[in-house]
């Protein structure tokens, strides 16, 4: 039987990770995309090993699927066209870093299990030689050859597959590797490697100019750091579904087994050519060997890429081919070709629903790319789509490669084709109305960016319909940054105050500075913390900094909310305080629960009472003022009392609660100076967002780590502060200046979601704030929507009030389909 296979994701127990990555979500996009067998990735990790076998269960030979408790919550979430069967391998990356001849190796592999029990011996194996639980993609100081011993020795069917080959810091033949063939790697061992996996960065042609890659398997696969990203590269297999018959399928080469991969265009990675971004020079390897090396501007060394690499080690000229290449498939994800049509980013709202749409009507996103007869995508989704995807098919694209550290573009439209197109036809007639320069006068793609645009008005109501939005042009530079934005990014003090108006492209100038302070300044990644308050913020400041920096330079800074930074200082430092490093982290229920076995003759209302009364203690560090504040005072020895037995309980129980998370590192800190210190030198770099949201604790643990060295930026909107209930005081953020005397302070003013009226209506209210900072937001969005002021008696009916507007112009579904498990604070709902 013909399916697809991606091997190579991960959990969400890697680092730089979607914490939506459950095996659930996995069937799920699996579905989505077309592909019938996913690797359950980071196979090592003890953690998520458990959560398979809870959730998975024995399939075909050597294949597992979700149980059908776990599938029943999902299925409806799966458009029908899509449903199909999915079954997940047992695999997991491995970070190889050791010393071999004298030089330091840095590679990647992927380890594939045919079952479980082999699975278990094979993580107590690698659990004697390092740290496996830390991280879903363990890093080991192991030679790649003895991680393949070890593979091989685990199971007769077991095997591993070097990791996306062509990467320059992480990779078999990347240009920091150490190695410029298999054999240097694995030695003797050699023969057991029977395929090898391209990466995202090169495709097929480019391996076919190397000799010594004639015998392999050339495999591609994700890599998926989310579920949508499932797919992007993946394998198409014709044999019985089954491990052992893809083991064979890849190990023989077998073209009438494995028919080919799906390819990303590697031109998009952001050094595949070579080149200085700063100067605007792009070169390929000739032009760089004919320039040796040195930039024609600046008089510098570019930055070399992937292709220079493989131009490196080749040995036959440019499209070149051999007797073992396989078919391959370029493709563009659905989504980006519905933003180029549309004129907007690929994670609107507008992209979503187009995409559902024809997820619902023609089937998986696989199949409208490379299988779906062009007819019947014109006829849903319009012929400008259809246009687009036989333009991919035929590879007819307009590419504009990547080069030291710029992404590079793949579109299928010029500007001026798409203008035409749009003009011309209606995309989704029959739900959506098209997007034409007649109607919007929309500006080229590169004003508009990723910014998600104006929700339509209501079709029920024509008498208010808004018009439609203008963008009128305004300076921005060639990555997309305005004057302000720029200003923050390069700003060179220490101390830098950015006040972020809404929808002034906070998250993008942060994540520009941290990106420029390490390509730029030489700012080491890893003494760089960024501090947020949810989850949900730091995946998307991990996302952008993953576009920007890559995988491996992301993964090297710390980004997490107070609250997880916290318990990072205490599982390093537990032993300071008395703890085990083991110690568990008690939940508001866990709390709640110890509360009323310590206090049972409180009812049930007084020990809630007394949890918030224990919460407000903790974050206005009442236990670190002065110790007799804990004892009896005759003002209210009745909480003191209560409060000592309860942080007694949990010191029994070798347990934290959620407050004592930013508590105990400020009292750590203050008991321990060497241990302040470490952190202080381990990061000089702090970056914190929505600082207007800080409470005394968090602020003063951000004194603790701020010392001489330290260079401390934090962005925000007074007007925005919205956790005053959990103590936050907006205060701090307005007495920046005077806690670090000399600070610089830039106002970012453009607003790019929302149209000048709404921003003036908005401001008319805000200003009545006594201690509102005056700020000058504006926006070139241009409507004539009228702004509708309603009165209503209660809270509850204004709120059902608004609901029904949102519903009748969005859609109730659509509108509420938002990921709650990540909304919260630390993963509070």
């Amino acid at each position: 039987m013909k399916f697809i296979a991606d091997l190579h994701i991960h959990s969400r127990y890697s680092r730089a990770t979607s914490r939506d990555l459950t095996p659930e979500e996995l069937y799920k996009w699996a579905q989505i995309k077309g592909i019938a067998v996913v690797g359950t990735g980071d196979v090592t990790h003890p953690g998520w090993l458990e959560e398979i076998e809870s959730k998975l269960e024995p399939a075909e030979q050597g294949l597992f699927k979700l149980k059908q408790e776990f599938a029943r919550a999902v299925d409806e979430e799966i458009p029908k066209a899509c449903r199909k069967p999915v079954r997940f391998m047992l695999t997991g990356e491995i970070s190889n870093i050791y010393k071999k001849e004298d030089r330091v190796r840095k590679n990647h592999n992927v380890v594939f299990l045919p079952s479980l029990e082999v699975a278990h011996r094979f993580q107590e194996t690698l659990e004697k030689i390092g740290n496996i639980r830390s991280d879903g993609r363990p890093i080991l100081g192991l030679d790649a050859k003895n991680l393949l011993e070890m593979v091989l020795e685990s199971d007769e069917y077991s095997f591993l597959i070097p990791a996306h080959i062509w990467t320059p810091w992480f990779s078999l033949l990347g240009s920091k590797s150490g190695f410029d063939s298999v054999e240097e790697c694995f030695e003797d061992l050699t023969p057991h490697i029977f395929a090898l996996e391209t990466g995202l960065s090169s495709d097929p042609p480019m391996n076919w100019r190397l000799s010594q890659l004639d015998r392999y398997t050339l495999v591609s696969n994700s890599d998926a750091h989310s579920p949508a990203k499932l797919g992007r590269e993946a394998n198409i297999f014709n044999c019985d579904l089954s491990y052992s018959a893809m083991l064979e399928a890849m190990k023989s080469g077998n073209p009438d087994q494995f028919l080919g991969t799906i390819e990303f265009f590697p031109e998009e990675g952001k050094y595949h050519l070579d080149g200085h971004r700063k100067c605007g020079i792009r070169l390929s390897p000739a032009e760089t060997i004919a320039n040796k090396g040195i930039c024609p501007v600046c008089g510098k060394k570019v930055t070399v890429g992937v292709l220079y690499r493989v131009y490196e080690l080749a040995d036959r000229p440019e499209g070149s081919k051999h007797d073992n290449s396989k078919p391959y498939y370029s493709l563009i994800p659905l989504t980006e070709i519905l933003g180029e049509i549309s004129n907007v980013g690929p994670n609107t709202k507008t992209v979503s629903q187009k995409f559902q749409n024809l997820l619902k009507k023609l089937g998986s996103e696989i199949d409208i790319l490379s299988e779906i007869p062009l007819p019947e995508i014109e006829k849903i989704g319009g012929s400008m789509l259809a246009e687009g995807i036989r333009r991919m098919r035929n590879g007819d694209v307009h590419i504009s490669a990547g080069y030291d550290g710029e992404f590079g573009v793949i579109k299928v439209f010029t500007e001026q084709e798409r203008t035409n197109f749009s003009s011309q036809t209606m995309i989704f007639q029959d739900d959506f109305p098209a997007i034409t320069e007649e109607k919007t006068s929309v500006e080229p793609l590169s004003l508009i960016k990723d910014e998600a645009e104006p929700i339509p008005a209501s079709p029920e109501s024509d008498d208010h319909r808004a018009e439609p939005v203008k963008y009128i042009d305004d300076y921005e530079d060639a990555s997309g940054l305005n004057k302000r934005q720029r200003q923050a990014v390069e700003y060179d003090g220490r101390m830098l105050l950015i006040s972020a108006g809404p929808g002034t492209g906070k998250t993008r100038t942060l994540t520009y500075r941290i990106a420029h302070l390490i390509q730029q300044k030489n700012v080491a990644p890893e003494n760089i913390l960024a501090v947020t308050f949810t989850n949900r913020a730091a995946d998307e400041m991990r996302e952008r900094l993953l576009d920007l920096l890559g995988q491996e330079m992301t993964e090297k800074i710390t980004i997490k909310t107070f609250h997880s930074f916290g318990a990072f200082i205490l599982k390093n430092e537990a032993e300071a305080l008395g703890y085990q490093k083991n110690f568990s982290i008690y939940s508001e229920d866990d709390k709640i629960h110890l509360l009323k076995k310590i206090a049972r003759e409180l009812s049930g209302k007084q020990v809630r009472q007394l949890a918030d009364r224990i919460s407000q203690a903790k974050n206005n560090l009442m236990e670190l003022k002065a110790e007799d504040q804990l004892i009896d005072s005759g003002k209210d020895d009745h909480f003191f009392h209560y409060y000592k037995i309860y942080q007694q309980a949990l010191g029994q129980r070798q347990a934290f609660d959620f407050d004592d998370l930013i508590l105990q590192p400020i009292k750590l800190f203050q008991q321990h100076s060497e241990i302040k210190q470490k952190y202080q030198q381990q990061f000089p770099f702090i970056f914190v967002d929505e600082y207007q949201d800080i409470n005394f604790a968090q602020y003063m643990l951000l004194q603790q780590l701020t010392c001489h060295q330290t260079h401390l930026c934090v962005i925000g909107d007074p007007d925005q502060a919205i956790y005053g209930f959990r103590g936050s005081d907006r205060r701090f953020f307005l007495q920046f200046e005077q806690d670090f005397p000399g600070a610089k302070t830039i106002r970012l003013e453009k607003n790019y979601r929302s149209d000048s009226a709404i921003l003036k209506a908005s401001t008319q209210i805000i200003e009545k704030s006594k201690d509102h900072q005056p700020a000058k937001i504006w926006s070139n969005l241009i409507s004539n929507t009228r702004i509708d002021i309603f009165q209503t008696p209660t809270d509850k009916s204004e709120a059902e009030t608004i609901v029904h507007q949102i519903e009748k112009m969005v859609g109730a579904t659509s509108f509420f389909s938002v990921d709650s498990g990540r909304a919260g604070e630390d993963g509070e709902d």
